[in-house]
């Protein structure tokens, strides 16, 4: 008994374990598997006034950091209606149009051309007497974190700036991209063959956004972590883009 014990004790596990977690793609497409980690060493929340600072990682990894710009609100922090500071930081930097209103709860299109809640004026994750606003330019704010990084440690990586949206026809929220640099907005597979070889017609995938909602998994909601690391991406990916590649003109949107 004793030694059958001891046999089992030292034999395999019946279903080995995967020899990396957080893979975003394997080995049979020829590409390293993937890998996300959280970053926050020598990072802090931003404050008023902050700069880009501290460690960052190596060559061609992108780097996902979500938006913590502010603007000081005067008056104590309430809802839509009764916070007069809101209401003018709508108008001064954000919104375009109120889209649909009910209750406290307004769905507007901002000058991006992104349909949100509340103009993306969140009052989450900051302090009392601030408001986390989406940057005027999210595109230019993630091309200057990569340039930063540039000169700073002479690497070059992908960065993509990430905020928390609601969805229409589904509950919950996920992290999407607000601004790109380096890295792919979308990546177009339109007439090239799926898996049985019939060409694709009309597939074009949000790599900014799956990215963005994947690395939301490791830096969550209140840990106060800004930054995920990515790794293992599909080195056609790293690119020029913009957010013009992800919103869809007025003109194409059957909802609008």
């Amino acid at each position: 008994m004793r030694q059958l014990r001891r046999r089992v004790r030292h034999r395999a596990p019946l279903h080995p374990q995967p020899a990396h977690r957080g893979r975003l793609d394997d080995r049979r497409h020829g590409r390293d598997p993937g890998r996300l980690e959280p970053h926050h060493a020598g990072l802090r929340r931003r404050r008023a006034g902050d700069r880009h600072r501290g460690p960052l990682p190596a060559r061609h990894r992108p780097r996902i950091r979500r938006q913590q710009q502010r603007l000081g609100a005067r008056q104590r922090p309430g809802g839509p209606r009764e916070h007069p500071a809101l209401s003018r930081l709508q108008r001064r930097r954000a919104l375009v149009r109120v889209v649909r209103r009910r209750g406290d709860l307004i769905i507007t299109e901002t000058k991006h051309g992104f349909i949100c809640a509340n103009s993306g004026v969140d009052l989450s994750n900051v302090e009392r007497g601030y408001a986390a606003l989406l940057p005027l330019d999210s595109d230019r704010s993630a091309r200057r974190i990569r340039d930063i990084i540039k000169a700073k440690l002479g690497v070059t990586v992908g960065v993509i700036v990430s905020d928390t949206f609601g969805r229409p026809w589904r509950k919950g929220l996920t992290d999407v991209a607000i601004g790109v640099a380096g890295i792919a907005a979308v990546h177009d597979l339109r007439g090239t063959p799926d898996a049985l070889g019939r060409v694709m017609q009309v597939t074009e995938v949000s790599i900014a956004d799956e990215v963005a909602s994947a690395a939301e998994l490791v830096m969550g909601k209140s840990s106060g972590i800004p930054v995920a690391i990515v790794r293992g991406l599909d080195k056609e990916w790293f690119r020029e883009s913009s957010m013009d590649e992800i919103v869809r003109p007025a003109q194409e949107d059957l909802f609008r």
